[in-house]
């Protein structure tokens, strides 16, 4: 079972299944989705946080560039053929 975490967003929290974590040029990424599903929806969310931050910081990647490195980095680490969203 995939570690879970909780997000907090403008509608509130989300929990996230922690499904893979890597780092890249010095950034801590994570690869997560909603469900522990095959079929579910991955993210990659980006730690965002600063030495005085008590808690992680994440945000959501977006730059189509960066979740195509990411995602191929992802699913070779997992061996799979996944979907980013």
């Amino acid at each position: 079972m995939a570690e879970q975490i909780l997000f907090e967003t403008e509608e509130g929290q989300v929990a996230f299944f922690v499904l893979d974590q890597t780092r890249l040029y010095g950034v801590n990424y994570l690869l997560v989705s909603e469900s522990e599903d095959d079929e579910a929806e991955c993210y990659i969310l980006k730690d965002t946080s600063r030495d005085e931050d008590q808690e992680a910081v994440y945000e959501f990647v977006e730059d189509d560039e960066t979740l195509e490195v990411l995602g191929a980095l992802f699913a070779e680490q997992m061996g799979d053929d996944m979907v980013i969203e």
